[in-house]
């Protein structure tokens, strides 16, 4: 019993010793100290607008902005923390959060696609060259290529597999068909793997 009490009276005291590091690190969770709110210096405000105060001693700057934060930082308006602008690759919530020349996409900062090429970003089709079609992928628009002859066509009635992910129609010429022949009875069952882009003849 008396161990189990010693145990705790250590945990407790690292824990108080911490200061909070440790819960901040298993939320990965930037942290500041309570008392570092005493050290701010002075609140700068344009039109009404809070920008940024900074810890005396400290790099982070609290931000509702990202006009407060400077050159390759921006404003993470969740924490209300100026952080650095991130990399190919890094997580991201938004494109302003990558350095230049990098979009946030599927949640990662990566290489921006030119406009109208295949994986470019599109609001509608005529936004993609001619043999594409603009198709949500991972819940992102982008140019996709059209289905060629013997590609998977099936597109789900609805619910969460449509709306994250779509495809686009057959190429020219060809059609979305059963590859499965009719039988007599009323209700076949057809798997999605049946519906494949062919010619209208086949």
């Amino acid at each position: 019993m008396k161990l189990l009490v010693s145990l705790l009276s250590l945990l407790l005291s690292l824990l108080h010793f911490s200061d909070g590091h440790i819960w901040a690190w298993m939320l990965s969770m930037p942290y500041n100290k309570p008392g570092d709110a005493a050290g701010l210096t002075r609140t700068a405000t344009i039109k009404g607008s809070t920008l940024c105060s900074r810890s005396r001693g400290l790099s982070q700057v609290t931000c509702d902005n990202d006009r407060a934060c400077g050159r390759g930082l921006f404003c993470d308006r969740h924490f209300g923390l100026c952080m650095a602008l991130r990399h190919e690759g890094q997580f991201c919530r938004k494109d302003s959060q990558c350095v230049r020349g990098l979009g946030c996409m599927y949640g990662k900062c990566q290489q921006i696609i030119p406009d109208g090429h295949e994986g470019s970003r599109c609001k509608q089709d005529k936004d993609c060259a001619p043999s594409m079609c603009c198709a949500r992928h991972h819940g992102e628009m982008i140019c996709k290529r059209k289905l060629p002859a013997g590609d998977s066509c099936f597109v789900p009635d609805g619910g969460l597999a449509f709306s994250m992910n779509q495809l686009c129609p057959c190429e020219e010429g060809l059609i979305c068909s059963s590859t499965l022949r009719k039988r007599e009875k009323e209700f076949v069952y057809s798997h999605s793997s049946d519906w494949k882009c062919m010619s209208p003849s086949s």
